[in-house]
């Protein structure tokens, strides 16, 4: 990103017709992927420096690209015979291996034409290679040119389509980046994650339910360690298991300062030794600075809830040096991956919306998470903040999240208030436009739909993957970031739920069990008994203009507002029969 940041100067007179053209039809190399329209807020400004260097990469055909999905379900799926059987690094591998011939074939490409690749994957299945601008057009029939966003000025240089050479046709599946745009707020907040509430229809409540409550509450003023303790019984007995790790995602931009955690800890957990920290797994070059430069919230947030709930259990952040793209998402997880001992939870909150991305390169992250499922990883993902949401350009649609579609992860909602909790009324939620439903959710969406009827059914596709499938609450936390600060959101209530699900991997360890894993398939079946239904309450966002508040009520099981509810680690390590 940075290095594009001249671009603009090196670029002649926008052109008057204000978009880029298509490359020009080919009989011999078909179009292979494309894109009609530039995507909302951003501007075509002109060709690319011919000389400009691009940083693509291939990602290679596989065998049976379904294998490591069909794996994943194997050991986490309850009533499978090898539930819990997570696969060694070296077996994952082996099933996302490239095909020989499409390993030999872009080998040769880039031989034949001077470029030198890299493997970026240990299975070799992802490609990178730098080619200058005059060359990608002419080899990829493509017409490289620069966009710029009005809001943020990101520059990015794109294409509105391609071609694969001949040689590498069956054997590229896509190449990256080519028509797929950045979220500008990608990676620094995620429809306001963390920040501030967003702009929400009011929820209306009645008095008599405020005075009913009690005052004398944990949860009476603020959302807090203590107060999250008694709400869903978590432990404050330190975890025993040094090898039981539980990972947050940052980017560049989200620092988190050490002495920020320690005065946390000081005045919300002065049982826990204030010199529990955490330690720092670098991607991309990310650097956790100390200087105060770009601390934020939002990284204070996710590691003082981790931290400060997860009591001993080691914490890492894997920090990105990235922001503004998808190659942040692709690096994280290719780098856990080879990893011999990649954390088993990952907890994650940004966000961006699912048509950012073409759905081949989202199927394709969405099955590097699967990889790292079937290790034994359970990966959570906040569901995001402007309930239904507001689709730039789309007054019709309800809005959907990457990658909290993908039916390999779990995705976090919100709730709020307490005694009883209630749809937090951002809480994000919704059915994928890319990923069908999988079947461990089949009943307990369509009891939703039962519920629910047909209402706004031509919003949103009802066979798609629903989110979310788990909440926690999301409302009136404090965290310590150079003082004080409230903060609301389901970059609250993520890791949150990733501190209890380490938890109860720090309970399976000392029964010598193996950890949870990919969640799903068990929350579906025996962990929903464990769970607290939220049957109050609704999501609701106003988008502006005349157009209706839109959201999704919550329903008795599970509902696009909190899932199937919010977690009771007692009631949890019942059904675990620890």
């Amino acid at each position: 990103m940075h290095a594009l940041l001249c671009l603009l100067a090196l670029v002649l007179v926008p052109s008057s017709i204000g978009n880029p053209t298509l490359p020009p039809s080919n009989d011999v190399l078909p179009v292979h992927e494309s894109r009609q329209t530039v995507p909302p807020g951003f501007v075509y400004v002109g060709p690319a420096p011919s000389d400009h260097t691009l940083k693509l990469r291939f990602a290679l055909s596989q065998n049976d690209p379904n294998a490591i999905v069909d794996a994943l379900y194997r050991v986490s799926d309850p009533t499978s015979s090898e539930y819990g059987q997570y696969l060694s690094k070296t077996e994952v591998e082996q099933l996302v291996t490239p095909k020989p011939a499409a390993a030999d074939a872009v080998k040769a490409w880039l031989q034949e034409n001077n470029f030198t690749g890299t493997a970026l994957t240990p299975a070799g299945d992802w490609v990178g290679f730098e080619i200058p601008v005059h060359q990608a057009n002419s080899f990829f029939s493509a017409n490289f040119s620069v966009f710029v966003h009005g809001r943020t000025k990101t520059q990015v240089v794109r294409t509105m389509a391609y071609s694969l050479p001949v040689s590498l046709q069956g054997h590229v599946d896509l190449v990256h980046p080519t028509t797929s745009f950045p979220n500008p707020s990608f990676g620094r907040e995620v429809n306001g994650i963390g920040l501030q509430q967003p702009s929400l229809h009011a929820m209306k409540r009645t008095d008599a339910r405020i005075a009913n409550r009690d005052l004398s509450s944990k949860c009476t003023n603020i959302t807090n360690p203590e107060c999250l303790q008694a709400l869903y019984s978590i432990p404050s007995t330190p975890a025993t298991n040094t090898d039981n790790r539980l990972g947050v995602v940052g980017f560049f931009g989200n620092s988190v300062s050490y002495s920020w955690v320690k005065q946390f800890l000081l005045t919300y957990r002065p049982d826990v030794d204030p010199s529990t920290n955490f330690t720092v797994d670098s991607v991309d070059g990310g650097v956790n600075e100390q200087d105060g430069s770009d601390s934020s919230s939002e990284g204070s947030l996710d590691i003082e809830y981790t931290v400060g709930l997860a009591t001993n259990v080691p914490v890492v952040y894997v920090y990105s040096g990235m922001i503004g793209d998808f190659d942040g998402y692709l690096d994280i997880v290719n780098q856990l991956l080879g990893e011999e001992n990649p954390p088993q939870v990952l907890s994650t909150s940004y966000a961006t919306e699912e048509s950012s991305f073409s759905f081949a390169l989202t199927d394709k992250v969405c099955k590097q998470y699967a990889q790292l499922g079937a290790r034994g990883t359970s990966i959570l993902f906040a569901s995001g903040d402007s309930a239904a949401g507001c689709p730039v350009g789309n007054d019709t649609s309800y809005q959907v999240l990457f990658p909290s579609n993908c039916p390999f992860v779990t995705s976090v909602g919100g709730t709020a208030s307490f005694e009883p909790e209630e749809a937090w009324q951002g809480s994000g939620g919704g059915f994928s436009n890319y990923f069908s439903r999988p079947a461990y959710q089949d009943a307990a969406v369509e009891n939703f739909f039962a519920q629910y009827g047909d209402t706004n059914a031509d919003k949103y596709n009802h066979s798609g993957r629903a989110y979310p499938d788990i909440s926690a609450k999301a409302d009136d936390y404090v965290i310590y970031a150079a003082g004080f600060t409230r903060i609301f959101g389901t970059s609250a209530s993520t890791p949150v739920t990733a501190s209890v699900i380490a938890l109860l991997n720090d309970r399976l360890a000392s029964a010598g069990k193996p950890p949870l894993g990919f969640l799903n398939p068990w929350l579906y079946s025996k962990g929903a008994g464990a769970l607290t239904d939220i049957v109050e309450g609704y999501s609701n966002i106003t988008c502006g203009g005349t157009t209706p508040p839109r959201g999704f009520p919550a329903l008795k099981g599970w509902d696009p507002v909190t899932g199937l509810g919010t977690p009771n680690f007692d009631k949890l390590v019942a059904v675990l029969g620890l």
